[in-house]
């Protein structure tokens, strides 16, 4: 073996004697501890002078030479030397803010896991107040969640909107997060139970009785008469606040934003009412008899009636709103539309959906299905729920014109139909107000008996119009009142007693965790953001 110390480079590597028949192999060491720890020492000092790359070629060299059971055991050996601890390890270099920005990527039960992990972990996500940025960002992306924090107050300690002599400590929302979950399932307990609370608007029409349209957000509701009047209502004492005069038929369709109202009439007119003054700024006449419905969107209205027509408006202003184009098709009285950015969608008392194009106007297809005439119905991407006269809802796919399901229940004409990503709500000329299951109803497997979820029975009319959001249906009927469907109880003592229980869940896996939304993937800024405006809800 060539000295350590020598210059001559042919001895820069350490050399082997090569026994006979095993070329390139390394010597048999024999059983001499002696004589293969001076070897070893001999290697290793080899082996620290070299560069770090002949040292990589050199130990893969050495790796390729041995067996499968010893690469196990060199595995076993670097697991532990790779795995680090990158988040204690951070704030040790003054970088407290890139833990935080990691943890903050975490689902609520990955939070909740990671903060058992060692002391330094449970601090990064304590002092980066992790739960109220996870709080936060569910309100900002989740609509039930906004109306949670707006009717429950809570929302005054986010967004840095709490009082600089109150603002709550980590703890705080670690404990609120679970007691938001349990609200939220209370809500869909009591949709899929019926439980509510009833409130009722008398709206005391002096002739003719009947509430045939509404509109409502968090402060007002909107309602169309069949005494030819448009009454405003304070949401919350049910007082009414304004009552504008101007038709001179029955109003079956309105439509409000926060500039103007928009109602269509028996008279045939189309009139646009200033929303904060209630002054008349505009009347359209071109249909021939009563308009049946009517949307607006982004400079764009369209209205039908019963004269068989469909009116395409450019709508710049209240006072500038022109006819675009009239759409001819439908061989019998239009009862509604609805449109995007795409599709035109009407349906009409011939039994037919018809789909157009938004920027030609131009004829799509047809969806046939219905064996009566169709009174109602809703769009939204790809599906559309129409309700009929034959006593029936249909879901379409818009796309190829198929019928998805039909759905059954119903003693008379479907009136009113609205739905969401969960569930379809239906009012019908049967005084009945019923929750579909909509996720069920899209899945051919689901039996029709599970899909009506509850039917609600406290009016003695006609439904004619219905409105619902995460918390509430607001519907309106022949009997001359407009009733508020509360499912959002109050929270009582057993909530409140419950979040202990829910607390202790947050910490007992996934399984509990999915029944209550934990096992969601997320992605969370690092900071908040400006909390919405309220908004209207998305019109009838």
């Amino acid at each position: 073996m060539a000295d350590v110390s020598s210059s001559d480079t042919s001895q820069s590597q350490p050399q082997f004697s090569q026994p006979s028949g095993r070329k390139d192999s390394l010597p048999m060491m024999g059983g001499d501890d002696s004589t293969y720890n001076e070897q070893k020492e001999t290697c290793v000092q080899y082996f620290d002078n070299w560069s770090e790359i002949n040292q990589v070629e050199f130990v893969e060299h050495i790796l390729s030479r041995m067996c499968h059971s010893q690469h196990g055991q060199i595995n076993s050996f670097l697991k532990p030397m790779l795995q680090r601890d990158f988040i204690s390890a951070l704030p040790a270099k003054g970088l407290d803010h890139v833990a935080e920005q990691i943890l903050s990527y975490l689902d609520a039960y990955s939070l909740c896991k990671a903060e058992l992990v060692c002391k330094e972990w449970q601090r990064v996500i304590s002092e980066g107040m992790l739960w109220k940025k996870l709080i936060e960002y569910r309100v900002r992306t989740n609509t039930m969640w906004q109306g949670l924090a707006d009717r429950r107050g809570w929302i005054k300690y986010l967004f840095s909107r709490g009082s600089k002599d109150y603002q709550p400590i980590h703890s705080f929302f670690r404990k609120l997060y679970p007691g938001i979950m349990h609200d939220i399932e209370n809500i869909e307990n009591n949709w899929r139970s019926g439980k509510h609370q009833l409130q009722r608007i008398l709206c005391r029409s002096e002739n003719s009785k009947g509430v045939y349209c509404l509109q409502y957000d968090d402060k007002k509701i909107v309602s169309g008469l069949r005494d030819n009047t448009i009454k405003l209502w304070d949401k919350n004492t049910r007082e009414c606040k304004r009552i504008l005069n101007g038709h001179t038929g029955s109003v079956l369709c309105l439509q409000y934003d926060d500039q103007v109202i928009v109602t269509g009439s028996s008279d045939s007119t189309v009139r646009v009412w200033d929303v904060n003054t209630g002054e008349m700024t505009n009347t359209l006449i071109h249909h021939c008899e009563a308009v049946l419905h009517l949307r607006f969107a982004d400079g764009m209205m369209v209205t039908c009636s019963k004269d068989r027509s469909i009116a395409v408006w450019d709508m710049q202003s209240a006072t500038d709103i022109n006819l675009r184009r009239v759409l001819v098709g439908h061989r019998a009285a239009v009862n509604v539309v609805d449109f995007d950015d795409r599709y035109i969608v009407s349906a009409s008392g011939d039994r037919t959906i018809k789909v157009w194009s938004t920027s030609t106007c131009e004829y799509v297809r047809t969806l046939n299905g219905h064996r009566r005439g169709i009174a109602c119905l809703q769009y939204r991407d790809r599906l559309v729920v129409s309700g009929s006269s034959d006593n029936t809802i249909r879901l379409w796919d818009i796309e190829c014109g198929a019928c998805l399901r039909t759905l059954e229940g119903h003693e008379e004409l479907v009136r009113c139909i609205r739905f969401d990503e969960k569930r379809i709500v239906s009012g019908a000329y049967d005084g009945k107000i019923k929750v579909w299951d909509l996720q069920a109803a899209l899945d051919p497997r689901s039996p029709s008996a599970a899909l009506c979820l509850k039917t609600l029975t406290e009016h003695t009319g006609r439904v004619f119009r219905l409105q619902f959001d995460e918390f509430q249906i607001v519907s309106s009927s022949h009997d001359d009142t407009i009733l508020i469907w509360d499912f959002m109880q109050p929270e009582s003592d057993a909530d409140m007693a419950t979040r202990q229980t829910l607390e202790e869940q947050l910490t007992t896996g996934p399984r509990s965790m999915s029944r209550l939304g934990f096992n969601e993937q997320i992605r969370l800024p690092s900071s908040g953001g400006n909390f919405p405006n309220n908004r209207p809800y998305s019109p009838e």
